[in-house]
């Protein structure tokens, strides 16, 4: 029980690294919570301060998520005799990221260490979601709709694919399918005010993709 508290403080604390914040005032001299969406997550990051900037605080964003679960994986914590999953460890450096102790508990969206998760505790399937999500992406030009897009058939695919025994998810994991629901439940909220703008037709717009280039220029 211990080692599970302490793997559970380390996941939070890795977590709440507000990556995309600290590259911005160290790197750039700019706040993100003051340019921008105010958002101190990938998307704001490579809108405000460049590709550079963004695909840093994308993998370490991610790495947040990954390293918690693959630690827990291999020490195997407990919860009253019972071994417990490592996703469970590694939705703490999600709230972590979206609730960071040491950016006065104002973070990212949750995507990018949400994501990391499926990287530390399933690779395969990490590789098809960032697929999809890219796919969304060139087809949309919309960051926003291509997160949420990809969270819900994320969910779909974690019960779909052992339906047919693919060596992405082998066979049916309730606990990676209840987790990559509730997060995507919780990603979406987190981007409302991103689905309204969407709706408006004001949803910042990516500078790619097929509907970037189909607008007049």
């Amino acid at each position: 029980m211990l080692l599970t508290l302490i793997l559970i403080v380390f996941a939070y604390l890795l977590g709440s690294i507000p990556t995309g914040l600290w590259i911005g005032l160290v790197f750039f001299k700019k706040d993100l919570r003051q340019v921008g969406s105010g958002n101190t997550g990938t998307t704001n990051t490579f809108r405000v301060l460049g590709k550079g900037a963004g695909t840093v605080t994308f993998i370490i964003d991610a790495g947040k998520g990954a390293v918690p679960v693959m630690v827990a994986a291999a020490l195997h914590p407990e919860v009253f005799g019972f071994h417990l999953n490592p996703l469970f460890i590694g939705v703490f450096a999600v709230i972590g990221h979206v609730f960071p102790v040491f950016a006065k508990f104002k973070g990212g969206k949750a995507v990018a260490t949400s994501v990391g998760l499926l990287l530390g505790y399933a690779p395969g399937f990490f590789v098809l979601a960032m697929v999809l999500f890219f796919i969304f992406l060139l087809i949309t030009s919309y960051v926003s709709f291509a997160s949420i897009a990809t969270c819900v058939i994320s969910v779909v695919f974690t019960i779909l694919i052992p339906l047919f025994h693919l060596a992405l998810i082998p066979t049916f994991d309730p606990v990676l399918t209840v987790i990559t629901l509730a997060l995507s439940v919780f990603i979406i909220v987190r981007h409302k005010e991103n689905i309204a703008r969407l709706r408006a037709g004001t949803e910042n717009i990516v500078p790619f993709g097929l509907n970037y280039w189909s607008q007049p220029k």
